[in-house]
């Protein structure tokens, strides 16, 4: 995507969304069933969304999936680099130890 604007541009979702809401999608995509604690405070907004209408202006671009389907590609991904790192420490680990008991 060729442009010459410079200028900061949102990228998301313009699903209007909680933190209640956006935690139990996640907790569903991870397969995870955690509970959510509230603590005492100002509340905020009730929820977010992305105004894309700059990088819509600008470059021509819009979300082309769901917050749900890129969330669910992002934890995927998110997770395969989680296993690549377990398994090359634990196989550096091992190493060590083979090394440590040989000496």
């Amino acid at each position: 995507m060729a442009s010459d604007f410079a200028g900061p541009v949102n990228i998301g979702s313009d699903e209007m969304v909680t933190i209640n809401h956006l935690a139990h999608l996640v907790m569903a995509i991870a397969g995870k069933k955690l509970s959510l604690c509230h603590i005492p405070g100002a509340l905020g907004v009730r929820g977010r969304n992305s105004d894309n209408r700059l990088i819509e202006q600008k470059l021509a671009w819009r979300p082309a999936r769901p917050l749900r389907e890129g969330l669910e590609q992002t934890y995927s991904w998110i997770d395969q680099q989680v296993t690549k790192t377990a398994s090359v420490e634990e196989s550096t680990a091992q190493q060590v130890c083979t090394m440590t008991a040989s000496s």
